[in-house]
């Protein structure tokens, strides 16, 4: 099996929220999106779905009724491999569909088997993660603005409501890889 340098891009961010990663090619897609949770700084409150050629890869729910309106495969037994075979082939990932963060997924390069690879790695990202329910790539890019005026009548509402200073900016490779390190993802 091989190794997939993947690059997670969070569309509609400015400047680009990205990370570049390094996984086994046969990653089960519910363990990437755990790895997607952790590399981009998510906290898996939400649903989710990966989508390729108008299909919905989810993990079915327990009554879930209108499952069979929609073109979508429980993913369970998927791996990364079955959407992604090609050199700069493309997949969507869409995590909490009130706030619709819309991912997309680059293979860029395919890559022989490399066992120091067998669990997913961070090798490069940029900027920090939006914080959850802020209000979609809306409400973040204003929530940025209102951050560098703290004149602003909303920049105490907005600073209360993060609790933790917020840094756009801020992203830490090591951080990434110890969260990834602790994680348990299982291979086909």
């Amino acid at each position: 099996m091989n190794t997939y340098q993947i690059r997670i891009s969070l569309r509609g961010s400015k400047p680009k929220i990205w990370r570049r990663l390094l996984l086994p090619a046969d990653l089960l897609l519910p363990d990437f999106h755990k790895v997607i949770q952790t590399a981009m700084g998510w906290e898996n409150y939400h649903l989710h779905h990966f989508e390729k050629d108008r299909t919905f890869y989810t993990v079915k729910l327990k009554d879930d009724f209108s499952w069979g309106m929609m073109n979508n495969v429980n993913y369970r037994k998927t791996k990364i491999s079955d959407l992604l075979n090609q050199e700069k082939e493309k997949i969507v990932y869409e995590y909490d569909f009130g706030d619709s963060w819309t991912h997309e997924i680059l293979l860029e390069k395919i890559l022989p088997y490399d066992d120091q690879y067998k669990k997913p790695a961070c090798i490069a990202g940029k900027m920090n993660c939006p914080p959850e329910d802020c209000g979609g790539m809306w409400g973040y890019l204003e929530m940025v603005e209102i951050l560098k005026q703290p004149d602003h009548a909303e920049y105490n509402n907005i600073t209360d409501w993060l609790e933790d200073e917020f840094d756009p900016e801020y992203f830490d490779l090591e951080e990434v890889n110890n969260l990834l390190k602790l994680k348990n993802f299982g291979c086909a």
